[in-house]
């Protein structure tokens, strides 16, 4: 029985060629390569300025320092998310405020956003927790407001929309990853989106050395070394080449589960606007998660567990409840994702969820 995997990256011989054509030219740093790629991140999200960092959670912290956000400053962040966007706050010397998250998308709860904002708050991050978003314009809204920054963690959004318009690109500063399951992938990476010259300025200081010309010495500022390099923009261009095809792969993949488990009453699925979502992973919610995990990978099919919620991490240990992110850590489960499955694939899937309940 083939092995069907919770995700893989998909590389082919397009990014062969890429690759061999960057190492022929004799030069891997970051250079016209990273340009090009920065470009065409730029291009489809519709942002003005794209800036390419060695991976995701240092873009973040990136955006923050950019905003001059630093140590006695308070970031919201959700409860539920991957552990790199708080660890982001720490990294620009904040502090970060949990935050629980809601049902129906599995981001900020923006009435408790306005609970938890202080003197000492200065921005929210709201995270497209599977590349959905929570209410954008009552989030810039509540910014405005309270004169806050607003960084969005588009990490998992690439190819999806908030009213047409792509997220990552509504607040001050966007960040997405190109870590190894994203829907496109240069290994590890991020990229920063922004409007502002000034802060794609900023930026740029902070990510090379505190200069703004890489061919000079002149530092005007106290920067650090994280660029990008041509080896991974290679990969890049490569994969934003098939990126209109996956993300119609991927929101296709979604439907398909959707209507193979619709009658699975013991399976929950999170209604989703395919128009505007293109979901990184297929995530389900049940009773006892890790038991349909054990038995799909009896039947060799490989799944994964949603994040721990962050303040049950021992960094993050403290008061609080988060009933919405306790429930979705506790109940979650991801379903093979990868861009390459077949419907033949996500249907023997399904089969087998469909055993697993029918078995108690």
């Amino acid at each position: 029985m083939i092995r069907i995997n919770q995700m893989e990256p998909w590389i082919g011989e397009e990014e062969k060629k890429e690759l061999i054509a960057t190492i022929d030219s004799g030069w891997v740093t970051e250079a016209d390569r990273t340009y090009e790629f920065e470009k065409m991140v730029a291009e489809f999200v519709d942002s003005r300025y794209a800036l390419a960092v060695n991976n995701g959670t240092v873009s973040l912290a990136i955006a923050l320092m950019a905003l001059g956000i630093e140590r006695g400053d308070e970031v919201i962040v959700p409860d539920f998310t991957m552990v790199g966007s708080p660890n982001a706050v720490l990294l620009a010397g904040a502090s970060p405020i949990l935050i629980d998250i809601q049902k129906d998308n599995l981001c900020l709860d923006l009435y408790e956003v306005v609970k938890k904002i202080s003197q000492k708050t200065k921005a929210i991050m709201p995270v497209a927790m599977n590349a959905r978003a929570p209410d954008m314009e009552a989030l810039k809204k509540i910014a405005k407001d309270y004169d806050l920054f607003i960084v969005e963690d588009a990490a998992q959004a690439l190819g999806s929309y908030y009213k047409g318009k792509h997220l990552g690109t509504l607040g001050e500063i966007g960040s997405f990853s190109f870590s190894t399951p994203k829907i496109i992938t240069t290994g590890q990476g991020g990229v920063l989106v922004t409007n502002s010259k000034r802060l794609r300025d900023k930026m740029y200081r902070i990510k090379d050395f505190g200069r703004i010309d890489r061919k000079t010495q002149k530092h005007d500022t106290i920067g650090f070394n994280f660029k990008f390099t041509d080896i991974q923009a290679a990969l890049g261009i490569a994969q934003m080449k098939k990126l209109k095809k996956r993300i119609e792969w991927k929101r296709e993949m979604y439907r398909i589960y959707e209507e193979e488990l619709a009658e699975v009453k013991e399976v929950k699925m999170l209604p989703t606007d395919l128009s505007q979502t293109t979901p990184w992973f297929v995530d389900i919610f049940v009773n006892k998660p890790l038991s349909l995990k054990k038995f799909l990978s009896q039947k060799e099919i490989g799944t994964r567990e949603f994040y721990p919620t962050i303040h049950s991490l021992k960094p993050y240990r403290g008061s609080g409840r988060f009933p919405v992110s306790t429930w979705a850590s506790q109940c979650g489960l991801w379903l093979p994702s990868s861009s390459f499955l077949t419907k033949k694939d996500i249907k023997r899937v399904c089969r087998e969820i469909k055993n697993f309940f029918k078995k108690g």
